[in-house]
């Protein structure tokens, strides 16, 4: 059974940081394309950021460029989401996501298994 358990979320002050984990079993973690999504109330879930099965390979939505960045420890079948400069408009559940076929993808269509998700909430 594949599971995903997003962990490390919470309330933090605009301007600041928090890092997010996923804790993957029950599959071949090293062989998925990971990815990192959000969802706003009242809005569509959209994607944040995407690690290539090796890792050398990553992606970030327009919104987080240059303040997160994604990381995975294959040996240790985890994901990590550092997010920097959080800004109110960051606020949101996450979720992370597993693609079998290794690449990682910006559309969550592409994407297997997913976590439940964590709050993150950042106050002005």
């Amino acid at each position: 059974q594949v599971q995903l358990v997003e962990s490390g979320g919470g309330l933090v002050q605009a301007g600041g940081s928090l890092r997010l984990s996923c804790a993957a079993s029950g599959l071949t973690f090293s062989t998925y394309g990971m990815g990192w999504f959000r969802q706003a109330p009242g809005k569509q879930r959209e994607f944040v950021a995407r690690i290539t099965w090796s890792g050398r390979s990553t992606g970030y939505a327009d919104s987080v460029k240059g303040r997160f960045t994604i990381s995975r420890d294959n040996a240790k079948n985890t994901l990590n989401l550092q997010m920097n400069s959080l800004k109110p408009e960051d606020t949101a559940v996450y979720y992370c996501a597993a693609d079998k076929t290794g690449s990682g993808s910006t559309g969550e269509a592409r994407y297997d298994y997913w976590g439940q998700g964590t709050q993150v909430t950042v106050s002005s």
